[in-house]
């Protein structure tokens, strides 16, 4: 069918011209006309938005504005709406002098001197789109960022804020059936759909209707009770989202009435509660909530939300604003409490109780590590969250209406400027678009010259970064006492603020004999913000002393033993932190059990059973050698732990261990890691831990190390041949620089042995299956780094016969660390850094058994690639 169509004379002149309904035209425009374009949408599929509607196109056009629209099939409003209002349907936008979208441009689409309207995300010089700006700089491109558009109050004038709101709310109900159902209940919620599902907001509000008619008969489980919906903020992300709620049966309350609400009301309603800031925010020093002092200095105030509101709510809907500097509105261990399991009990199997109040969150503000901390990566079972950071694209066309009504009265003042005239000479511009004008002839516009200071600031970290002779101001300063394989981690670790400078940057040697250089060991202490020492145990107490006296915290790998616990109460008084345990074993160990502890506790468990196995070995091609080891430490250290005592708990029943060798007989083969063929044997005082890790239920606690298989026999040998005396021999002074057999016959006390009758010596002393190992053995050392591997094993059982079994296995990195110099250097150096930063705030000796400690420190262990594989079983 032909049709004909009149043009305007202010569109194309005074002439009829005869087109198909789907020609497409393609023309020049007179430079007296004002053209504006819509371009395509192409960052991803779901981006369906336009920035204005056909009605909005034809609105410009009796305003006497032409509007050429780019093809694409992607937009919601389809090619023919725009045509019918009046558009032209072109791929070439060239004619106009005016091209809006809503997301980014490809920075090879740009066209040269123009004028651009769309979310740039450069105003915080974000690094992704900083090709973008500089091409935008280079063509001549005069860019209107919607973000910018305020009005005379600071009040953005164009945005999409309130169907945030529409889309996330009917997201979150659809999201609260499918939870209720995984937790045994079939609701109304299953009737929801997913917000892309409705054709718009009207379709949504019908389905709510109807959800709401279903709940105000009853068909929710009455022990429930009501549902309680707590809103934050009070813009338009919220009001989107409450109009939605008001579809429901429901009653408002105040804040400080909710807890009340949810033990009155009928579970016919559903409740909703709006938060404001004064709500929930208090003055740390007391008194009340005061606007002006709490946006000058938000550091000042503390969030109560946790504890007053939190614990009554159902379900979250979170549309407020977050800073860096202002109080979160749940923290991660604020999230942990709220989802304790409640002890209730339910009058039948088949109608469970709800394990906590908090079924869901939607998080429409979609701050990563904002206003919810935890609100991070998805991590196993938890609370339902959902949090989408383009909602308004789930109902694209009612979006592109409410958003193109919002910007129409701005876009002819838009049309009329011309990017290549002076910024300064474009005096028809309204403050609103003028102010939100990023780059403009070439340059940054004067309210945006700081993007290039931001830039500059990030260029010369990212130079320091890379550079290696490039200096880099010293904020804090860390003493790292050792020089043993642990320390490079440690230094690469510690080195670093937001990225590694360079290997072992603005790190400086220095040497120290601790036990004889007190004065410059006190000297080094006070010029250092913290101190990590990775010397032997023996020499801790005197540096934790200074540390003291200069209260400096300080930072180790190895046990808290008497003379270092005897200094809890002098640390406390100083105001600092001995912070032991954070290493391999005992440090990652104690991570992991502990938040096995837990979460089995948060269950409502009892712990019954605890067995803990590490050990650092050489990768197996490498244990060549008859102790099936090589050391990466002290190896008379090493050596030494099977001469210590041990004591455990098993099955109820305390067994110990004498010191001298009597240990080498409690070294059995274990199943664990089969494929490896280890054996174990226990690990100093055991007991102790019942009381550490708060598990005095448990009837089994042990704590092992591992080693292959052949260890033990070896480690006989050795002792039945005197190699584990401590005595001092003359005759040995100087062993390492004698052959093995002319050591070995002095032990043997045949000094001047031939080899005939040195074999038979041997053969006497510890059997003929171990002489041969024997006399191949060497003071070996692993110098291949990476050939190094640390197994770890943990075993829980708990009161609801549920095993949990977490393994690690690590290997040394390709930058030549091994794994235990990894598994050591990195837990203490994340602690450091938490030291450092204000997150450890503990004094007095610590160890790492509290929340606040080993779960930041997992999640950053995890970011280095040390992480466990949990395995439950239920017997």
């Amino acid at each position: 069918m032909w049709t004909v169509k009149k043009l305007t004379s202010n569109a194309y002149g005074n002439f009829f011209r005869i087109m198909c309904p789907l020609q497409r035209a393609n023309f020049t425009a007179e430079k007296t006309e004002r053209v504006m374009a819509i371009r395509r949408e192409d960052i991803n599929v779901w981006e369906r938005r336009a920035p204005i509607a056909p009605s909005h196109v034809t609105e410009l056009i009796h305003k006497g504005v032409k509007v050429l629209v780019q093809p694409s099939t992607r937009r919601a409003y389809t090619m023919d709406e725009y045509e019918r209002a009046g558009a032209v349907i072109t791929e070439d936008l060239s004619p106009a002098s005016l091209i809006i979208g809503v997301k980014a441009v490809p920075v090879d689409l740009l066209i040269p001197n123009k004028t651009y309207a769309f979310f740039s995300h450069t105003i915080k010089a974000q690094e992704a789109n900083m090709p973008l700006l500089d091409a935008m700089l280079e063509k001549n491109i005069q860019l209107v960022d919607y973000e910018k558009m305020v009005d005379y109050k600071g009040q953005r004038v164009c945005a999409f804020g309130k169907f945030a709101g529409v889309g996330g709310m009917i997201n979150i109900l659809h999201g609260l059936g499918l939870r209720l159902l995984a937790l045994g209940h079939h609701t109304p919620f299953m009737y929801m759909g997913a917000t892309h599902n409705y054709k718009n907001s009207r379709a949504a509000k019908l389905a709510i209707y109807e959800l709401g008619e279903d709940i105000r008969a009853g068909k929710l489980p009455a022990h429930f009770g009501p549902l309680s919906f707590v809103f934050t903020g009070s813009g338009n992300v919220s009001q989107g989202a409450q109009e939605m709620f008001q579809e429901l049966p429901h009653i408002y309350v105040e804040p400080h009435e909710l807890k009340k609400a949810i033990q009155c009301t009928d579970h016919r309603k559903v409740i909703g509660t709006v938060v404001s800031r004064e709500d929930y925010l208090v003055p740390k020093a007391g008194g009340v909530f005061d606007a002006e002092e709490y946006d000058a200095h938000p550091d000042r105030y503390r969030s109560t939300f946790a504890e007053t509101i939190a614990p009554y709510m159902n379900v979250l809907v979170n549309g407020t604003y977050w800073a860096p500097n202002v109080p979160r509105l749940l923290t991660c261990d604020d999230a942990r409490n709220l989802l304790k399991t409640l002890k209730r009990s339910s009058a039948y199997d088949g109608c469970p109780s709800l394990p906590q109040r908090l079924l869901a969150i939607c998080d429409i503000s979609a701050d990563c590590d904002g206003s919810l901390a935890f609100m991070t990566e998805m991590a196993g079972d938890g609370v339902l969250i959902c949090s989408i950071d383009n909602l308004p694209a789930q109902l694209p066309r009612e979006a592109t209406d409410y958003f193109g009504k919002l910007l129409v009265p701005w876009l002819q003042e838009m049309v009329d400027s011309d990017a290549k005239s002076p910024f300064e000479k474009q005096n028809h511009l309204t403050d609103t678009v003028k102010n939100a004008i990023i780059t403009s002839n070439g340059q940054l516009a004067p309210n945006y010259k700081y993007i290039a200071d931001l830039r500059k600031s990030q260029e010369e970290a990212k130079a320091r970064a890379l550079g290696p002779n490039v200096p880099i101001p010293i904020k804090q300063r860390v003493l790292l006492l050792g020089s043993g394989f642990t320390v490079a981690p440690s230094s690469d670790k510690i080195s670093e603020a937001e990225v590694l400078a360079s290997k072992y940057k603005n790190t400086h040697p220095t040497l120290l004999d601790v036990t004889q250089s007190e004065d410059k060991l006190n000297k080094l202490i006070q010029q250092h913000d913290v101190v990590i020492s990775l010397l032997p145990y023996s020499l801790h107490p005197v540096i934790a002393k200074s540390c003291i006296a200069h209260k400096k915290n300080l930072l180790t790998t190895s046990y808290v033993l008497p003379p270092i616990q005897e200094l809890h109460q002098s640390a406390v008084d100083a105001g600092i932190a001995i912070v032991n345990e954070v290493g391999l074993d005992p440090g990652i160990d104690h991570l992991l059990a502990m938040e096995c502890f837990d979460d089995s506790k948060d269950e409502g468990a009892v712990i019954k059973s605890f067995r803990s196995y590490c050990g650092g070995l050489p990768a197996p091609e490498h244990a060549d050698n008859p102790l099936r080891y090589k050391f990466s430490w002290n190896p008379r250290a090493g050596i030494l732990t099977i001469m210590n005592t041990a004591k455990y708990l098993w099955y109820g029943k305390t067994v110990e261990i004498a010191a001298g060798g009597a240990l080498l007989e409690e070294i059995k083969p274990t199943g664990i890691f089969p494929g490896y063929r280890l054996e174990c044997y226990p690990n100093r005082d055991s007991v102790v831990y019942g009381g550490l890790y708060n598990i005095s239920t448990a009837s089994t606690i042990l704590r092992g190390t591992l080693r292959f298989e052949g260890y033990a026999k070896t480690c006989l040998a050795l002792f039945q041949l005197g190699m584990y005396s401590q005595s001092q021999r003359s005759d040995l002074a100087v062993a390492q620089e004698q052959p093995w057999k002319k050591v070995l016959a002095k032990l043997v006390g045949r000094p001047n042995a031939g080899d005939s009758e040195l074999h038979s010596v041997v053969f006497d002393l510890v059997g003929k299956d171990l002489a041969p190992s024997v006399f191949c053995l060497r003071n070996q050392y692993c110098n291949k780094r990476h050939h190094w591997t640390h197994f770890a094993y943990i075993s829980l059982t708990n009161s609801h016969m549920v095993n949990r079994r977490i393994d690690l296995i690590s290997y040394g990195d390709p930058k030549g660390h091994s794994a235990m110099a990894r598994t050591v250097g990195l837990p203490v150096a994340i602690a450091t850094k938490m030291v450092l930063d204000g997150d450890l705030k503990a004094t007095g000796v610590v160890r790492p058994l509290n929340r606040e400690i080993y779960k930041p420190m997992l999640t950053r262990l995890k970011a280095e690639g040390i992480h466990s594989e949990l395995t439950t079983t239920v017997l």
